[in-house]
């Protein structure tokens, strides 16, 4: 089947589950919108827990088409704010998830590096080039997966525990009335349809293109995060320039970079945002009043191929062919965008919607959502079986 060209561009990782078709339901237990990581392991932890409740996913578009399917992969203990009360061991309530629902994640965790320009640990692996000498400066707790294959494990394993997903169905509108009301447009075969959906609870797991929610303390913002990938590299190549051990890093210092392994010996890196903000300071501005119940944060006005993006990514591709010798002829086989929720705080926004008690809200993972969003997913599963409170991290 042909797809058109995504503005966000392609990761070098496919999400090759559909769901089976479904028409959408008048009524359900459970309503869940948003179809990445934190929705689909959400509704497979619902229904492993209450086999007799009625769990519906709405993905505005396809499975993975935000920041789970295009997320770097990155693994990470904690939060981006660290060890918040009560959030417990990330990474090993993830393994645990990923055994327990069958998900073939291909997660590998020998740990992450932190990089830095100074301080670095006696005999550093790594020996780079970039705005000084970055090299390691500490291991942490983290690793990788592959992304693709952890969003079709998750829809495999809700589909497989009862839970219906629909793709290409928009929730434009909640009505916050007993039961909520959601206002749902239906792409179907090229036709569309708008059907109201009565639901008992709801999650709003959409993270960058979640609810605007002025009620709630603390501004986020929405932006692209940038990605390149690499052909694959010889085993002489990896050793050269540090990644034998198939170490995952970060700089701990400015200008940030990451990176990981493909399966295949390619390296991922990135780095950048787009919009660009102008400081750190400027990331957050208060909320303003919209006539939208959403957020429009129009991220889709950005395309790889063209402007600031693509200056972003000229400005990538020339630090990754600078950090070492070995890197200067590589060739760059995939770039690719996106989104990212960046909270004030850098704390996940994990609490009820102001508006209604029935409505649990969950995004804002600042970077840190590849496990860290199944983990609180299924937190939140419980919290809405009423069999967890859910956290105060303010």
């Amino acid at each position: 089947m042909s797809r058109k060209t995504h503005p966000w561009g392609a990761p070098p990782w496919t999400v090759d589950f559909r769901p089976a078709p479904y028409a959408l339901p008048e009524q359900v237990d459970f309503a869940i919108v948003g179809g990445g990581f934190t929705g689909l392991a959400t509704a497979a932890w619902l229904r492993r827990m209450a086999p007799k409740k009625s769990v519906l996913v709405l993905e505005a578009s396809s499975l993975g088409e935000g920041a789970s399917g295009r997320t770097g992969g990155l693994a990470l203990a904690e939060t981006a704010a660290g060890p918040l009360p009560d959030l417990g061991d990330v990474l090993a309530g993830y393994k645990r998830i990923l055994r327990t629902l069958r998900v073939d994640a291909r997660l590998e965790i020998p740990g992450v590096w932190e990089l830095g320009r100074s301080n670095p640990a006696k005999g550093s692996p790594i020996s780079w080039n970039d705005s000084g000498n970055l090299q390691v400066v500490r291991a942490v707790p983290g690793g990788a997966v592959n992304p693709g294959k952890v969003v079709a494990g998750l829809a495999r394993a809700a589909e497989g525990a009862g839970a219906q997903i629909v793709e290409h169905a928009e929730v434009q509108a909640i009505d916050y009335s007993h039961p909520l009301r959601l206002r749902v447009l239906q792409k179907r075969r090229a036709r569309i349809q708008q059907r109201g959906i009565c639901a008992g609870q709801v999650l709003l797991a959409t993270n960058a293109f979640s609810l605007e929610l002025p009620e709630l303390q603390g501004a986020t913002q929405p932006k692209l995060t940038l990605a390149l990938a690499t052909a694959p590299l010889t085993a002489a190549q990896l050793k050269t320039i540090g990644l034998s051990s198939r170490h995952p890093f970060y700089t701990v210092d400015l200008p940030y970079l990451w990176g990981r392994l493909l399966e295949s010996n390619g390296i991922v890196f990135g780095a950048g945002l787009v919009p660009m903000p102008g400081s750190i300071a400027s990331l957050f501005t208060k909320p303003g009043k919209h006539s939208s119940q959403f957020a429009a944060p129009n991220l889709y006005r950005f395309d790889v191929r063209k402007g600031e993006a693509a200056e972003s990514f000229r400005w990538l591709e020339s630090r990754v062919r600078h950090l070492h010798p070995a890197l200067e002829s590589v060739r760059i086989t995939h770039h690719w965008g996106g989104p990212i929720l960046l909270t004030e705080k850098m704390r996940p926004v994990f609490q009820r919607h102001p508006r209604s008690e029935q409505v649990i809200v969950l995004a804002g993972y600042n970077g840190h959502g590849v496990a860290l969003s199944a983990y609180l997913g299924t937190w939140a599963a419980e919290a809405l079986l009423a069999r967890r409170a859910l956290p105060s991290w303010g």
